[in-house]
């Protein structure tokens, strides 16, 4: 890169124009020539001066022609002669572009909007080889961003935006590079899809979830159930042991207070009261009365024979 060493001759430039100029004013007004130098000197060093910041950079042209490069602090061009046409910012820039109502490689109409992060790594190339550095970046952006979009498919860009972002950063970085700019990165910042498509990826969504919902509840219940017959075989083995679970739920019912229970004899076993005022206690004193009746029963019958 051509760097500008031309302060020595701005300054000399200026020196020798204030002293023409002074002389110049001295023959046409005698007793003028020192103050008008003087006022013209410091006229030429405040056309002359360049304070370029630490991050900046500013191209010289002299007559027209590249002179090379200033930067940073404080330096010297010659006026009138040399011109500095705009600054270099040489940090990490960012710049937002988008793609709208673009198509995908499955025919779905979409709207990207993406940042690209870069930097000036060379300023002459910055310079001489493109005409406007910051807008020429935007728009290889974008054609950029169409192109990878035109190549993708829609669940591509949804589901891999980083490598989305990746291969635009590579398509970029293949246009900017003559011009001495390296691309560092692509944020895919948001992909818009059409209202009707989203309602309807929305019902699939739903659908799959619900889907997923029911199929974990069927789980659940033939885990369930194979747990109850699991405990069901243990409570058959022991009578006492069904008696104290069924004790035992009746007890958790009556905790809230609201719930009042009343003990009936049934033949359910299971939520009977322990011997002998279980229903085993109930059988056992029922079966005398039973039998006794069956005689009643076939005395009666006898009598009527006879």
């Amino acid at each position: 890169m051509n760097i500008y060493n031309g302060s020595k001759n701005a300054v000399i430039f200026n020196v020798i124009a204030a002293a023409v100029i002074g002389i110049f004013s001295a023959l046409l007004f005698p007793g003028s020539g020192i103050f008008v130098g003087i006022i013209s000197l410091i006229f030429l060093f405040a056309l002359s001066i360049r304070v370029i910041n630490e991050w900046n950079r500013m191209p010289v042209l002299h007559l027209g022609n590249y002179n090379g490069i200033i930067g940073p602090g404080l330096l010297l061009i010659t006026p009138f002669i040399e011109t500095t046409p705009y600054k270099l910012d040489l940090r990490v820039i960012n710049t937002a572009f988008s793609a709208e109502q673009t198509l995908t490689k499955d025919n779905v109409p979409v709207s990207v909007d993406a940042i690209l992060f870069w930097q000036i790594l060379d300023s002459e190339k910055a310079i001489l080889n493109v005409q406007s550095y910051y807008d020429s970046v935007q728009l290889a952006s974008q054609t950029a961003l169409r192109d990878v979009i035109g190549k993708s498919t829609l669940s591509e860009m949804l589901e891999g935006r980083n490598i989305i972002g990746q291969d635009i950063d590579a398509l970029i970085q293949d246009r900017v590079a003559s011009w001495g700019i390296r691309a560092i990165s692509v944020e895919v910042r948001d992909v818009k899809i059409p209202r009707e498509l989203q309602d309807a990826m929305a019902k699939v969504a739903t659908a799959d979830r619900e889907k997923l919902a029911r199929v974990a509840l069927a789980e659940s219940e033939s885990l369930a159930a194979d747990k109850i017959l699991e405990a069901a075989k243990k409570y058959e083995k022991d009578k006492y042991a069904m008696q104290l679970r069924s004790l035992n739920m009746m007890y958790e019912i009556s905790l809230n207070g609201k719930n009042q229970i009343i003990f009936i004899p049934t033949e359910n076993r299971g939520f009977s009261l322990p011997t002998p005022m279980g229903v085993l206690g109930i059988e056992q004193l029922a079966k005398p009365s039973q039998s006794k009746s069956h005689k009643q029963q076939s005395s009666e019958k006898k009598g009527e024979e006879d």
